[in-house]
């Protein structure tokens, strides 16, 4: 094997390089990925069009120690190469998904379960080199193997779905609830997968009319409304004098929170999602008045996500609806821009190999 890799090295607005630089060298506790697919998110195009924001560029990120230009990438899939600690459960050869995070498993916050609040928490492709090159060394903790049989593409999505996926567990929601989903852009797309697999519920899903309303209903969508001047007045009409359980605000537009609060019943639940540009005002009157609960999400919490993700990828053809295609990394630049600027509509993924 080559001591030497390509990698997407994120070192400013606008400024993403394909650079070579040496195969990272596995800790204890860690295994060496080839990379099959890699991924990115809205996350990686806000840092690209306005950033950084986040990525430990000019300051040392206070968990991970990382500072400088960084690789991007935290939605990835890879083979296992070289040696392999066998208590691990892995061997080399295998194909995985890895979650993104990275959790300390001690502190309080771990010992809940709750992983993703971690007090050292460090993330791949966010504040350490991550995915979006030939290999990457991670973590054995972070890993779930994935199905034999599974398309590459398929199981290429497994990490972002884990995050809807986890977003669904903490919107509230019961079986036989009635929910309101705001945006079926990909986070919402993942979120109704993830509400679908989870629960027996009714889920009308908002959004603006055209293609992502139309996958929304092949994805199992009881119901779809279409953003515009009558909306709520068609919202109240499918849901009628019971009311709105949950409203899952997923699109992060401006003002799409304090709607949300306006058309929950009394005593029902709000999961905000989506993150939006600037900040936002809401009616907190109405959400003490109404007893309203506002519940938020963050990642996902590897041991209980990743595996039911892939689950999910299996059985549904998410996938196939999602996927807009395939590309080599030099093309990461522009499709940074193309995703900053709302002109991808689902995911697309990047083959090192090409």
């Amino acid at each position: 094997m080559t001591d030497q890799m390509i990698a997407a090295v994120y070192h400013a607005s606008g400024d993403v390089r394909i650079e070579t630089m040496d195969v990272p060298t596995p800790a204890t506790g860690e295994v060496l990925l080839k990379i099959l697919r890699s991924g990115m998110c809205g996350t990686d195009a806000s840092e690209y069009k306005s950033g950084p924001k986040i990525f430990p560029v000019s300051a040392k990120h206070p968990n991970s120690g990382h500072q400088g230009p960084m690789v991007l990438g935290h939605e990835f899939i890879g083979e296992i190469i070289g040696s392999v600690d066998p208590v691990s459960g892995f061997k080399a050869g295998e194909i995985v998904a890895s979650g993104a995070g990275i959790s300390c498993g001690e502190c309080k916050r771990c010992k809940e379960g709750r992983t993703n609040l971690c007090d050292k928490y460090v993330t791949l492709g966010l504040n350490r080199h991550g995915g979006m090159a030939e290999y990457v060394a991670v973590p054995t903790s972070t890993l779930v193997k994935v199905p034999a049989g599974m398309g590459l593409d398929a199981a290429g999505i497994a990490q972002p779905l884990a995050v809807g996926l986890h977003a669904a567990r903490r919107a509230g929601v019961r079986n036989g609830d009635k929910v309101l989903l705001i945006g079926s852009g990909a986070i919402g797309t993942f979120v109704l997968a993830g509400l679908k697999h989870l629960f027996d519920t009714e889920v009308t899903v908002l959004d603006f009319g055209g293609s992502r309303l139309e996958r929304a209903v092949r994805l199992g969508a009881d119901q779809t409304v279409e953003v515009g001047p009558d909306a709520s007045e068609n919202i109240k009409q499918i849901f009628g004098t019971a009311g709105i359980d949950v409203v899952i605000e997923a699109s992060g537009a401006p003002g799409q929170l304090q709607f949300a609060i306006e058309m929950v019943k009394r005593g029902g639940s709000i999961l905000q999602v989506g993150l939006p540009t600037s900040r936002q005002e809401i009616d907190v009157h109405k959400i003490v008045m109404s007893e309203i609960d506002i519940h938020t999400t963050l990642a996902h919490v590897c041991g209980q996500d990743l595996g039911a993700s892939l689950e999910i990828l299996a059985k549904t053809n998410l996938a196939a609806e999602l996927i807009e295609g395939v590309y080599p990394l030099s093309e990461i630049s522009n499709q940074l821009e193309l995703l900053s600027t709302g002109k991808i509509q689902g995911k697309v993924l990047f083959d090192p190999s090409l």
